[in-house]
């Protein structure tokens, strides 16, 4: 890992971690509400009953938070999975309804929170990019 990658991964890998830890014993209507708005998002998710969704989520959370603050872990594996990961919060704000301003991307007082998680992506591909373009100059 790149020293200039540091600072990055260690927020960001903390933040997730702590959002996977908070979703650990997620039950009932939480774990109902949070597996609706996803299964809106990605209908693919009506397979997994909303406890196993909530647990699934946490320990997917848990992985990659721990994974940003793992120094060995190379950043373009990191970078790939922080990417796929805000690609799917921002899937969820571009389809739930009521996230949106009407025939725009702009959000929402009640959008905002998932349209934030459109740094995730940014900050995925750049640990990517960055370490691919690295990697070329070095050769």
């Amino acid at each position: 890992m790149k020293v200039a990658h540091v600072p990055l991964r260690t927020a960001i890998g903390a933040f997730v971690l702590n959002s996977g830890l908070s979703k650990r014993n997620l039950e009932g209507e939480a774990a109902q509400g949070m597996h609706a708005m996803a299964v809106g998002a990605i209908p693919q998710l009506r397979q997994f009953p909303p406890d196993r969704f909530a647990k699934l989520l946490s320990y997917t959370e848990l992985a990659l938070g721990a994974a940003l603050l793992t120094p060995f872990i190379p950043s373009t594996l990191v970078g790939l999975g922080l990417t796929a990961f805000g690609a799917g919060l921002v899937q969820l704000y571009l389809k739930t309804p009521g996230m949106r301003e009407p025939g725009g991307v702009r959000p929402t007082q009640q959008g905002t929170g998932l349209a934030k998680d459109v740094w995730l992506v940014g900050a995925g591909l750049t640990l990517v990019l960055d370490d691919l373009t690295h990697r070329r100059l070095a050769r």
